[in-house]
């Protein structure tokens, strides 16, 4: 990679998925900052979705800055910005609208900026002939190139900080690290020995059928569910009820919310930054995917399962995201059907896991894409 040394960039960022968009924006920030030296700017929208996931975040703050990270609070799109405003790398997340102004300057400046567009992470195959497409601007002498993380050697790869594997792996090798993380939220030593679940869905989930089946079941299920999270649902079983007993934690740091997703046996999971992270902690899980006019996102779904699952994963999926199969989902059925597959699931997840490291990681491919752009003559 070209020396990434004493660059600057900026990360604009409008949070539409609540913790998804800032989850990844605020990750990508502190891995390039940390593991790559370059000064990070974040311009945010939304500071007290920010704060859930960050607890250093002043809401009240126009300029802060967190873990060498400046975060600037974005509140419109107006401005002043002068050539020398402007980062080395300008992202825009998800095509967000930066404003005119900086768009401006961008323009102005000498050296004319890098400016990628960091998309959304699907596993369709048409992502791979788009990945790094160069857009010129309709009037400035400036080009954007489109990013697009993804699953395969011809995408830009997942979020992956460097040192995630050994710390998952230590954490995983320790039961009573385990035990005392999820004691700060009230699990018991009893509570240990159930199937230990995860669950953070969007609000159109089918939970209460789900909760009603672990209810009625044999075996002992431990639910662990972030605070505001299917919020009806989830009251109407908190406690112990039957073989299930739901417990609601507060929302946690990242580096937690990791632990959470490594010391459970099944992580229940939604949008991109937390699927992201399922997948990183090596055990079976569900992925909840955000809803999508004329229902686009089951082909988003059926473009991931296609790659990732095994058919009881694959039909579980299926139901929990209201993908219409012709019959009412047996929650019973496919729960069992989980168990009987356990072995294969693991297997695959960790197989996964090495296929994944090989594409190298988003942070390290965007910056190394960024820095053989700056080495060309900018159009």
């Amino acid at each position: 990679m070209a020396d990434s040394h004493s660059l600057s960039l900026v990360i604009f960022c409008r949070v539409v998925d609540n913790y998804g968009d800032i989850g990844i924006c605020w990750r990508l920030a502190r891995q390039l900052q940390a593991e790559h030296d370059v000064a990070v700017t974040l311009w945010v929208d939304d500071l007290i979705s920010f704060k859930r996931i960050c607890p250093a975040i002043d809401v009240d703050a126009a300029q802060q800055a967190v873990a060498a990270v400046c975060v600037q609070h974005w509140r419109d799109q107006e401005g002043v910005f002068a050539p020398h405003d402007i980062a080395d790398i300008v992202i825009e997340f998800f095509a967000c609208d930066i404003p005119p102004r900086y768009i401006q300057a961008m323009a102005q400046r000498t050296p004319r900026p890098v400016w990628l567009n960091l998309e959304g992470l699907t596993a369709e195959e048409w992502v791979e002939g788009c990945h790094t497409l160069p857009s010129m601007h309709p009037q400035l002498p400036l080009t954007k190139h489109f990013f697009f993380p993804g699953f395969t050697a011809k995408t830009g790869g997942l979020l992956r900080e460097g040192s995630l594997d050994d710390a998952r792996r230590a954490f995983q090798a320790d039961p009573a690290a385990q035990a005392d993380f999820l004691a700060n939220f009230g699990v018991t030593a009893t509570d240990m020995q159930a199937t230990r679940v995860s669950l953070f869905c969007y609000p159109q989930a089918p939970v209460a059928d789900l909760f009603a089946a672990w209810r009625d079941g044999t075996d002992p299920v431990l639910c662990l569910v972030p605070e505001g999270v299917a919020v009806d649902a989830v009251s109407a079983f908190v406690g112990t009820n039957g073989a299930l007993t739901v417990r609601v934690l507060p929302f946690v740091a990242q580096p937690d919310y990791d632990k959470l997703l490594w010391a459970c046996d099944l992580n229940f999971v939604r949008g991109e930054d937390s699927f992201v992270r399922a997948q990183w902690a090596g055990k079976p899980f569900i992925w909840h995917i955000y809803h999508q006019d004329e229902n686009l996102h089951h082909v988003k779904l059926g473009a991931f399962l296609q790659r990732y699952a095994s058919p009881a994963v694959s039909a579980f999926a299926m139901a929990w995201n209201g993908v219409d199969t012709g019959a009412a989902p047996d929650w019973s059925a496919l729960w069992q059907a989980l168990y009987k597959d356990a072995d294969g699931i693991a297997a695959r997840a960790h197989a996964w896991q090495r296929e994944m490291h090989s594409h190298g990681d988003l942070a390290s491919n965007l910056l190394g894409f960024a820095c053989s752009l700056r080495a060309r003559p900018m159009i």
